[in-house]
């Protein structure tokens, strides 16, 4: 890549998170997409709550903070890689490039191969931490941009490994040191977004996590393990999203707009290269498993990065009672009543599942679980004074008293934040295979963000009351949601096959956009009552992208919510019944 090209860049995606497949790098690097292989092959190892792990692992020893999985990986697969010409670019280094950096050329050095390994640096903010008000912060790590992955590719690396960039610059930079693109091409480096960001979460685009998995399955999509995605980047910045030959899973339109509605938070999609507008991109099916994404607009980018702050919040706990029976809310009561007043930690929490079915079959069928969870400053409240007296209720409590599992020691657990620091903050610096040191500058940006930028509002008429049948809105529309911080993130779309398309698609589209408004969010989403909510129209999608700002508190590993990552609160939306026209059954 020491050369701009013109042909098509074939880029696969490895890893979606830390402790995603191992085997996948090795199955994508003997893979290929028409008897093609790859040319680069990424890994997307970090997460906010990532962050959080390398940072409690950096505190046990200082030469880590890096995914210690890629490592394994490579040392099956650096042969491999060389010998099929594939570049490997992941953001595994996380806290510690330079030193996963290191330990690569050990492993390659152990192997016996010449591999040139170079990584970017310059996000880690933890050393200037203090001037910037975040004093204590255990992680403190800048959205880097892929204008350091290309020079790093550019100079010859065999290997590029950084710390914390956005997930789809390890798509955005191989495509520049291909292409040749500079800061100023904004169309193209927004089309490399999108095109990140689908393959960045691995098996999501190939039916992972997908609502419409028994379509898939009866499409026998799912009879083998699901395949990682690819992209078939041009020089114009469109894209086709496919996999790897035989591989398992599928690519529809549906699973590709499954992984673009996740864990966005506008139409606006803000990346430290280019602003991209969510509402131009264009999906056609243009084959089997062959996703066509075009028409993608970008802008100039912002002036100031995003930073994600990690800090240690204290400690917390968690036992859970199993209710049996009748009288479930009464046993609530009485054991509440015992339990509360010997409790001493700041924060204590109850929360309870689903009253059991009348006339259940089994004991499990007849019982329902009671989640009681503590969180303090400091372990004592959340250790022997939280579980000692609970496990002395064992005999003088209600009828039918037990755990799921015996009480365990507090745990820490993390705050997340987001923030924000201006460019010059930071230096984004690309170290070479060879140690030279490269100072990427920074692009032309266009200024400050305001809050609500993107905020669109549905361009169809609010909804008539003509509705009159009571189903699942699930009966015709798709889901996925996940956690951004302590907002949770809700895509829906009007699903693409299935009975009466494509002749009610358009119709089911302007049904979806009337009725889904904060109002009727807060209707579905009872807890989100009092929350500011945010609805975002995507009509070339067919979708909603809702926000629901703060239902996860302070974001996942503080989070005492039964479902603290937002993960299955799509599946929860689509159970919920709407009125629906008969016309668009």
């Amino acid at each position: 890549m020491t050369d701009p090209g013109t042909g098509p860049l074939l880029v696969g995606n490895c890893s979606g998170f830390y402790g995603d497949r191992l085997s996948a790098m090795r199955e994508m690097l003997e893979g290929s997409v028409g008897g093609r292989p790859l040319d680069v092959l990424t890994g997307d190892y970090l997460a906010e709550l990532t962050m959080l792990i390398l940072g409690k692992d950096t505190l046990k020893d200082p030469s880590l903070g890096y995914a210690r999985t890629f490592v394994r990986q490579a040392e099956d697969c650096l042969g491999l890689a060389l010998e099929r010409g594939v570049r490997i670019v992941a953001n595994a280094g996380g806290l510690n490039p330079a030193g996963l950096a290191r330990r690569l050329r050990e492993v390659a050095a152990g192997l016996g191969l010449d591999v040139a390994v170079a990584h970017v640096e310059g996000d880690d903010l933890r050393p200037v931490a203090a001037e910037h008000g975040w004093a204590g912060a255990l992680t403190a790590n800048a959205y880097l941009g892929g204008f350091g992955i290309a020079a790093a590719l550019r100079g010859g690396a065999d290997v590029v490994v950084t710390g914390r960039v956005t997930d789809a610059s390890l798509v955005v930079g191989p495509a520049v040191a291909h292409f040749g693109w500079t800061p100023e091409c904004y169309d193209e480096l927004a089309g490399a977004v999108v095109a990140g960001h689908v393959l960045e979460c691995g098996t999501q685009a190939t039916g992972g996590n997908f609502s419409g998995f028994l379509g898939l399955a009866r499409a026998g999509a799912l009879s083998r393990p699901l395949g990682f995605p690819v992209a078939e980047l041009a020089a114009d910045g469109s894209s086709v999203i496919t996999r790897a030959d035989g591989a398992g899973g599928a690519v529809t339109v549906d699973t590709v707009t499954a992984q673009l509605v996740y864990e966005v938070q506008s139409t606006h999609y803000l990346g430290p290269d280019v602003t991209t507008e969510l509402d131009s991109v264009r999906l056609e099916q243009v084959g089997p498993d062959r996703v066509a994404v075009t028409g993608v607009r970008g802008t100039a980018p912002p002036e100031r990065l995003k930073v994600c702050l990690n800090e240690l919040g204290g400690w917390r706990n968690t036992v859970e009672f199993v209710l049996t029976g009748l009288e479930v809310e009464e046993k609530e009561r009485w054991l509440r009543d015992q339990l509360g007043p010997a409790l001493t930690a700041a924060s204590v929490s109850w929360t309870r599942g689903s009253f059991p079915a009348e006339d259940a079959a089994t004991e499990e069928g007849a019982s329902c679980l009671l989640r009681c969870t503590v969180m303090d400053p400091s372990p004592d409240p959340c250790g022997k004074a939280f579980t000692g007296p609970a496990v002395e209720l064992a005999l003088a409590s209600y009828p039918g008293f037990t755990m799921t599992g015996p009480p365990a020691a507090p745990t820490p657990y993390g705050v997340y934040r987001a923030a924000f620091v201006d460019r010059g903050a930071l230096t984004h610096t690309v170290v070479h295979a060879d140690g030279r040191r490269e100072v990427v500058p920074d692009p032309e940006t266009f200024g400050e963000v305001p809050p609500d930028a993107g905020r669109r509002p549905s361009p169809y008429p609010a909804p008539a009351d003509s509705l009159n049948r009571r189903l699942p809105l699930g009966t015709f529309v798709h889901a996925r949601s996940g956690d951004k911080g302590g907002d949770a993130n809700l895509g829906l779309w009007v699903a693409h096959e299935g009975p009466g398309h494509p002749e009610k698609y358009d119709a089911r589209v302007t049904w979806l956009a009337k009725l889904i408004t904060p109002k009727k969010i807060r209707e579905l989403v009872p807890e989100a009552a009092d929350l500011e909510i945010d609805v975002y129209v995507l009509p070339n999608l067919g979708a909603v992208n809702v926000v629901l700002r703060g239902l996860l508190g302070a974001g996942v590993a503080a989070s005492t919510r039964f479902d603290p990552q937002a993960k299955g609160l799509g599946e929860w939306v689509r159970s919920r019944m709407v009125h629906i026209q008969e016309g668009l059954l």
